[in-house]
């Protein structure tokens, strides 16, 4: 556990990850035993009163975590909504399963809220945001630190929910919590940052102030492929700049995002300030609906898919209210003919299948020049292949579950696709139940439904171009606009490509899925617009106002 702790520290996505996942396998006495309490559901069975009994050490002050009973009797999580400092139930008393997308089981009783209860979440916001807003910001930042330490000390607990939820794998869900820790101190950090300037005014003897205050209350859209680090990321800076929060959990992830509340709760944030409610995936458009259209909603974020994200900010326009997006994508990764193959090799990899290719930023099309494109594909291939797919409860496993059969069959029909319209398919390219070995799709042409599509799977593409400049060209041919990569040894070759690139985030010799807490993370085109992280977040999360103070009367004409 030391060792896994120390990871903590860092925040680059692509190493530290990889890290995790080592110190996972290398932990084999640790994750024999959380296997044996947590992972599979016969010894959980055998076991439910050592299991519960810590569970009731974990949540002694709550009620989250009542057992229910499953029709097979096992025992589920019963998940209620945290609204003005309470776990409530919906208030239709609506429920709804969450099932293991791996198992096929049932996991959890999931409380179905609707636009009551999201009216309810928003109100209990609005209420607490007079004194929250008022806080001092040492205050704040002294509460954001502690969440991270709590939330340091529940890494294995959440990594479990997290992992049952979505399929990902153990260091998939260690590493949501440790990045997200890092997010919350980067927030702590932030809490000062609402700084103004004064500006000079041509008016004699008057001061002209810019400054920024907190706009009120936030709506955070959080998806399930990160669960842990995009519930963080929306809200954690909201609440440093003095503004209070209401966080949708995704249907698919829904004890992971009230873990966020779960965090925050023991670190002693005041009620109200932080609510998170649930819905059933039927009333998904009638409760993100309340949340826009809600007059004491000031600012909307949103991650998730493109189709969504228009649907989001057409409601958002409508109200005409400031709407946050990071959407979809379909991230380029250059190959030219000086780079160094092998560690193209490998950041391709990771940035393709880790966490399933499940991830905004993941590595969809490889623009490799012609005249290193068939040793690059024919490594990445041998690559996938020595890839271990399977149960995600197993330290071993690099590739999980996706998140439900509809995911597999869209990959499967791409993939199908190209290699109908003469693609060679050099590895994988089958489904394993709800897994999918990862797959390497050679000589990918514009024809292909996979050139253009969000395959947001184990799938690659490898496009082969004559030239760098070709290259660029292919990589720009995109409705998406998020995460690129360049590998080359000429630096100055690469900087002037990378410029050129239309996308907002790019990275020379290193993985496109990669984050840090303290950068601007956003896209352009159809991946939409603003950025989260860092002092970028400001001009998100806080109302700039220009304020004038006058020394002397002012002379007027009328």
């Amino acid at each position: 556990m030391q060792r896994l702790e120390m990871a903590s520290a860092q925040f680059c996505s692509g190493r530290v990850l990889l890290r995790v996942i080592a110190l996972c396998a290398e932990s084999r006495p640790m994750l024999e035993e959380f296997q044996a309490s947590i992972w599979h559901n016969k010894v959980r069975r055998e076991s439910e009163g050592s299991y519960m009994e810590s569970v009731e050490r974990v949540e002694a002050k709550r009620t989250v975590l009542r057992p229910a009973t499953g029709p097979n009797g096992e025992t589920l999580r019963n998940e209620r909504m945290f609204i003005a400092g309470d776990w409530v139930s919906a208030a239709s008393g609506g429920t709804f399963e969450k099932k293991n997308p791996y198992t096929g089981e049932t996991i959890s009783r999931v409380a179905a809220g609707k636009r009551e209860d999201a009216r309810r979440a928003i109100d209990a916001a609005a209420a607490a945001f007079p004194a929250w807003s008022a806080t001092p910001p040492g205050v704040r930042r002294g509460l954001l630190l502690k969440a991270a330490d709590v939330l340091d000390a529940r890494q294995l607990e959440i990594a479990k929910v997290l992992a049952e939820e979505t399929g990902g794998t153990f260091g998939w869900g260690m590493f949501n919590c440790i990045f997200a820790s890092g997010m919350l101190r980067e927030a702590a950090a932030q809490a000062y940052g609402l700084i103004g300037e004064i500006i000079p005014s041509d008016l004699p003897d008057t001061v002209a102030m810019a400054t920024r205050q907190p706009v009120g209350v936030v709506v955070g859209i959080a998806p399930w492929n990160a669960p842990m680090i995009l519930g963080v990321r929306a809200i954690a800076l909201p609440l440093a700049y003095g503004n209070t929060v209401v966080l949708k959990a995704s249907e698919e992830s829904p004890g992971t995002h009230l873990a966020i509340a779960k965090t925050l709760e023991e670190a002693g944030f005041p009620k109200g300030v932080i609510n998170v409610i649930t819905n059933a995936p039927a009333d998904a458009a009638e409760v993100v609906d309340e949340l826009i259209a809600h007059p004491k909603v000031r600012r909307i974020s949103f991650t998730g898919s493109t189709k969504v994200g228009r649907i989001i900010a057409e409601k958002a326009g409508r109200y005409l209210k400031r709407a946050l997006l990071e959407l979809g994508g379909k991230a380029p990764m250059i190959v030219l003919e000086d780079a160094d193959i092998d560690a193209a090799v490998a950041a391709a990899s990771f940035g393709a299948f880790m966490n399933q290719g499940q991830i905004c930023m993941s590595t969809e099309r490889i623009v490799v020049e012609q005249a290193v494109a068939e040793e690059f594909a024919q490594k990445l291939a041998a690559k996938a292949k020595a890839l271990k797919v399977g149960d995600p409860m197993q330290p071993e496993t690099q590739i999980g579950s996706m998140i439900h059969g509809g995911a597999v069959e869209r990959v499967q029909g791409l993939v199908d696709d190209a290699s109908a319209k003469g693609a060679k398919i050099l590895s994988g390219g089958r489904s394993q139940g709800s897994c999918y070995s990862p797959t390497v799709v050679h000589n990918v042409l514009p024809t292909m439904r996979i050139y253009h599509e969000e395959s947001f799977g184990p799938v690659v593409s490898v496009v082969v171009a004559k030239d760098a400049e070709d290259a660029l060209r292919i990589a720009n041919d995109t409705e998406y606009g998020l995460s690129s990569a360049i590998f080359s040894r000429d630096i100055n070759k690469a900087m002037r490509l990378a410029e050129r690139l239309e996308t907002g985030i790019c990275h020379i010799n290193g993985a496109t899925v990669h984050d840090e807490p303290q950068m601007p993370f956003g896209g352009v085109k159809d991946s939409g617009w603003g950025r989260f992280g860092g002092k970028a977040a400001l001009d998100e999360f806080s109302e700039l106002r220009w304020m004038t103070l006058r020394r002397t009367p002012t002379p007027y004409p009328i």
